[in-house]
């Protein structure tokens, strides 16, 4: 089975082709550069780091956000991770070109906006936390039963805010010295969506979760 690591240049590829390739020894990790290399594999992983508009930017310039946008609704497999995670939203306001919303448009699977966390709490948010699982489907969590979830590591600055809370499989409470904050550390819908945590870093249970995922999509037609 092949899986595409999507690479436009801000994605912490190395960490996530070492997870996936211990997660799911058998399966064949190839960089996806380009629209193109989007049709030869079975399930894709979007990763990230950096700032929203820089990848958005980035993936505009190699023709893999309409790419992307097209594989979405072909309703194929699809795991965002982090900043991964945030592109699948409607938008984000880190660096916003849009001057009236100050927004940048993403790839518009979820709907929502990506924000930046608040006053009161510490930025970046670097920490381990537990989620908290809905018991909606989310093929990382098949395993889990509602109310439960493991503890995994989180490197974020900002966060998904879902338009519905029909997508939400997990949320994720974090807790500074003036406020705190309930958000959506996972969401899915049909075959795709995303984590903001990093199953990469989070031991154990994220290789368990990265290995859910590749099972599952290659169980799908």
């Amino acid at each position: 089975m092949r899986i595409g690591l999507v690479d436009y240049g801000m994605g912490n590829l190395a960490s996530v082709e070492r997870a996936l390739r211990a997660a799911a020894p058998a399966c064949h990790v190839v960089r996806v550069v380009d629209p193109q290399g989007l049709g030869d594999v079975r399930a894709v992983v979007l990763p990230g780091v950096g700032a929203f508009d820089a990848a958005m930017r980035a993936l505009d310039r190699s023709g893999l956000a309409e790419g992307l946008r097209r594989y979405l609704q072909a309703g194929r497999p699809l795991l965002g991770i982090c900043l991964g995670y945030q592109l699948l939203f409607d938008e984000g306001e880190e660096v916003g070109r849009d001057r009236r919303t100050g927004a940048v448009r993403g790839l518009g699977w979820l709907t929502g906006r990506v924000r930046r966390l608040g006053a009161g709490l510490t930025v970046p948010h670097m920490a381990w936390n537990r989620l908290e699982l809905t018991g909606r489907f989310a093929p990382l969590f098949e395993d889990h039963r509602p109310g439960e979830g493991a503890y995994v590591y989180f490197a974020h600055s900002y966060y998904p805010e879902p338009g519905s809370s029909d997508d939400v499989v997990a949320w994720c409470t974090i807790r500074g010295s003036q406020a705190s904050i309930r958000f959506a550390a996972a969401a899915w819908r049909g075959a795709a969506g995303g984590v903001q945590f990093h199953p990469e870093k989070s031991g154990a249970e994220g290789l368990a979760m990265l290995a859910r995922f590749v099972r599952w999509a290659e169980r799908q037609r």
